[in-house]
């Protein structure tokens, strides 16, 4: 028998638009209703679980499209810290997350393909894989072993569709190098949606790949070429691109807010807000591995010990949030908007993630006026 929730009297933000009073009421782990006033007090039995927001905010779950981990370990640790890292992004918020795997050698990438694909069979909250690597630029390869990376050959791209077995959700691929035109056909003929990033490609080399089927830029500014008056780069390749959302780590780290308020002008609608997590996410400063590389974090801020380039975040979808409203002057109903229903659509998951809609995967987190979390529920569950 499922379980009934009704959370009442929010303000409810959904699509782009704040609902005063506001309700939502979950059946099992799918939104059965959401209405105004007191009406959800005709549609509960006494036995359902009650939540008064008291006025506060009520938004969709949110979605990382990208983060390698959290809580101490990264998620190509396996099963166990796969568990762990997400429980520790749920608190923050994340309800949905697709996880993110380093370069390693395609044997290695197989094996973690098969212990994600096995996480997302079981756990809601896993949406699938995605391959940073390693079919990447050497010198954009930011923390990224130099010496795993290659070519995006048919064979390897075969072997890691085939060991996804459906759950590869996202590659991100350099397109300037051979095949990568050809695997770029072959991943997206699969389903899987295929980003631009750490790439030394041009405007029209990035324009090319947006036009072959890319439709992701795999954390804008970072890993690839800047914007220059003369030299657009893959950033005004994927503003130019309608379909191409572009991913951003909104740490204060990785790009500036002013850079960050331009990405939101610059592809209204088509910014999602990412973490790009490594394993010292919501756990201490100090040593930590990333795939083969070994990584220092001081003051939450990620690096190489060898050669000193950032390597990922110690964000949390949360902070990302605040950040944007508070700090880059994003409006928000268009940042919630940034965490929800623009990676839904990314993924191809807009029909039932990422809005507090009837029919629509129960996910919702309280926020309060400071848009601290106060409560998340993924899948219709209370979890935290």
């Amino acid at each position: 028998m499922s379980t009934t929730t009704v959370i009442h009297s929010a303000r409810l933000i959904t699509r782009g638009e704040r609902t005063d009073d506001g309700w939502v009421r979950f059946e099992g782990d799918r939104i059965a209703e959401r209405g105004l006033g007191d009406g959800w007090r005709e549609r509960v039995a006494p036995d359902a679980q009650v939540t008064d927001a008291a006025g506060r905010l009520l938004v969709p779950g949110f979605i990382d499209l990208h983060g390698h981990g959290g809580a101490g370990v990264a998620y190509d640790e396996g099963a166990e810290a796969i568990e762990r890292g997400l429980s520790m992004h749920a608190a923050h918020g994340t309800t949905r997350a697709v996880l993110s795997l380093v370069t390693a050698p395609v044997d290695r990438l197989v094996d973690q393909l098969a212990v994600v694909a096995e996480a997302s069979r079981r756990d809601p909250r896993v949406l699938g894989a995605h391959l940073e690597g390693p079919f990447l630029d050497h010198e954009f390869r930011g923390a990224h072993d130099p010496a795993l990376l290659r070519r995006a050959d048919a064979a390897a791209v075969q072997r890691l569709l085939a060991a996804s077995d459906g759950a590869l959700r996202q590659v991100t691929i350099a397109p300037e190098h051979p095949g990568a035109l050809d695997a770029i056909d072959r991943f997206v003929e699969a389903g899987v949606r295929v980003a631009v990033g750490h790439t030394g490609a041009d405007f029209d080399t990035a324009l090319a790949a947006f036009q072959a089927g890319a439709s992701i830029l795999t954390h804008a500014f970072n890993g690839m070429r800047g914007i220059h008056h003369r030299a657009p780069g893959p950033v005004v390749a994927a503003m130019h691109a309608d379909h191409v959302t572009l991913e951003i780590v909104n740490d204060g780290v990785h790009v500036h807010p002013d850079v960050v308020r331009l990405a939101f002008r610059g592809a209204p609608g088509r910014v999602a807000l990412i973490t790009d997590a490594m394993a010292a996410a919501g756990a201490a400063d100090g040593r930590y591995d990333l795939g083969s590389l070994e990584v220092e974090v001081v003051d939450g801020v990620a690096r190489l010990v060898e050669g000193g380039s950032i390597a990922g975040s110690t964000l949390t979808l949360d902070a990302a949030l605040r950040r944007a409203v508070l700090e880059c002057g994003i409006p928000l109903e268009e940042a919630v908007g940034a965490l929800t229903v623009t990676p839904a659509a990314a993924i191809g998951r807009a029909h039932d993630l990422g809005r507090l809609d009837r029919g629509f995967a129960a996910d919702a987190v309280l926020l309060g006026d400071d848009l601290a979390v106060e409560a998340v529920w993924g899948a219709g569950t209370r979890l935290s």
